[in-house]
């Protein structure tokens, strides 16, 4: 039986727009993804703890406040930290192409710049978690 994945979406920092992160956890739900929305100004001790709580098998970031260099890597080394660095991190927002590779190298595994399609982020998602990934 297919398993169904579980997403994580999440706005860390004092960002306050979060229209993207919400188009894109309706593309994933409409894709057959278990997703979980958790709202804005989260810190990321509160992302960690609610990805370990809730199982997700992956957290999706989004940041247009300019302090992803700061809050994505401590999601990933909370992560690690807590035994959970298997859940698969990805990105999205505003993150200059400078700061990509860096942040890569920090365990963020993929970056979604302005642009890039729900499709393209779904498509990836899915490869990424393993062909078994449910479509609906």
């Amino acid at each position: 039986m297919a398993r169904r994945y579980r997403v994580i979406v999440a706005k860390p920092g004092l960002d306050g727009h979060d229209r993207g992160a919400k188009v894109v956890a309706r593309a994933l739900r409409d894709a057959g993804f278990e997703v979980i929305y958790t709202g804005l100004h989260q810190t990321p001790e509160q992302i960690v703890e609610t990805a370990i709580q809730e199982d997700a098998d992956a957290v999706g970031l989004s940041s247009h406040s300019g302090a992803h260099m700061t809050l994505f890597p401590r999601v990933v080394q909370q992560l690690r930290a807590r035994g959970a660095g298997d859940i698969v991190v990805f990105a999205g927002g505003i993150v200059p192409a400078d700061d990509i590779a860096l942040l890569q190298a920090g365990g963020i595994e993929r970056i979604f710049t302005p642009g890039a399609s729900t499709g393209e982020i779904v498509e990836w998602l899915r490869e990424r978690l393993g062909a078994e990934a449910t479509t609906g």
